[in-house]
């Protein structure tokens, strides 16, 4: 286990312990390395050009270059029953009827929960100094892969070299 793998855990810990609507917690995480991040890596590409959507094949050779990417993701999140309206309706939602990259539609205050999560998970990346990005483009491969049960995916790559992989790309 390396010590990017630590990271992943913290960031994971980060994550759970973030502030959550009305304190339900929907948030899963799940921590890739090895042959199952570079098959990650080859699928993104893969995707990329089986779609045609763009920059699937520079986010999947950033996973293929990572040591560790951690899964964030929302599962079986139910809407906090506000009618908020931030959604665009005019009563909350019915989670999950929609399935594509994602399952949809969501709580707009659940995504929130996850942006707060995922903005935790980063924090602790920084304050150890791990190189990370958050990546959309992992979502929907891990999701199709299995690879994580769950609703909602963002994936946050790690690396630790003298220069971040992420930028200048």
């Amino acid at each position: 286990m390396g010590e990017l793998h630590v990271v992943a855990e913290l960031m994971a810990l980060s994550a759970r312990t973030a502030p959550k609507g009305r304190g339900d917690d929907f948030v899963v995480t799940e921590i890739l390395e090895g042959d199952i991040l570079r098959t990650l890596g080859r699928k993104m590409v893969e995707f990329g050009e089986r779609t045609g959507k763009d920059l699937f094949d520079r986010d999947g050779k950033n996973v293929l270059n990572s040591e560790a990417v951690l899964l964030l993701g929302l599962k079986n999140a139910k809407a906090l029953g506000l009618n908020c309206g931030a959604c665009g309706e005019e009563k909350c939602i019915t989670p999950n009827t929609f399935n594509g990259e994602y399952s949809g539609p969501q709580c707009s205050l659940r995504m929130l929960d996850l942006g707060i999560a995922i903005g935790s998970a980063v924090k602790t990346a920084g304050l150890l100094n791990a190189d990370n990005r958050i990546m959309y483009r992992v979502g929907p491969v891990a999701r199709e892969m299995g690879l994580i049960d769950a609703d909602v995916v963002v994936g946050i790559p790690l690396s630790a070299t003298g220069k971040s992989i992420y930028f200048d790309r």
